[in-house]
């Protein structure tokens, strides 16, 4: 695993540390595992899956699910951060 500079540097977690490991615990098919390492995963997945799906696939209302699940993605990577450095206890 490719070490997090941000932890390296300044000894605090980035937004993104444990996604490594969460999609390493994913291709092993510990889906448990993944989520309690980084509950983003799920969120990020889906919206990977869906603009890669939408190349070749026009939905229509792509932008409303993208723009959705990007939403999604980014407050639960912003509630896991919080939750992880114990910001708001």
């Amino acid at each position: 695993m490719l070490p997090c500079l941000n932890k390296k540097l300044f000894g605090i977690d980035c937004l993104g540390c444990g996604m490594q490991r969460s999609i390493s615990f994913l291709i092993k098919g510990e889906f448990a595992s993944a989520f309690y390492m980084y509950p983003a995963i799920y969120p990020l997945s889906l919206l990977l899956l869906f603009s890669t799906l939408n190349i070749f696939i026009k939905f229509k209302n792509d932008t409303i699910i993208k723009t959705s699940l990007i939403v999604i993605s980014v407050l639960t990577i912003i509630v896991n951060y919080i939750i992880k450095m114990k910001i708001i206890v």
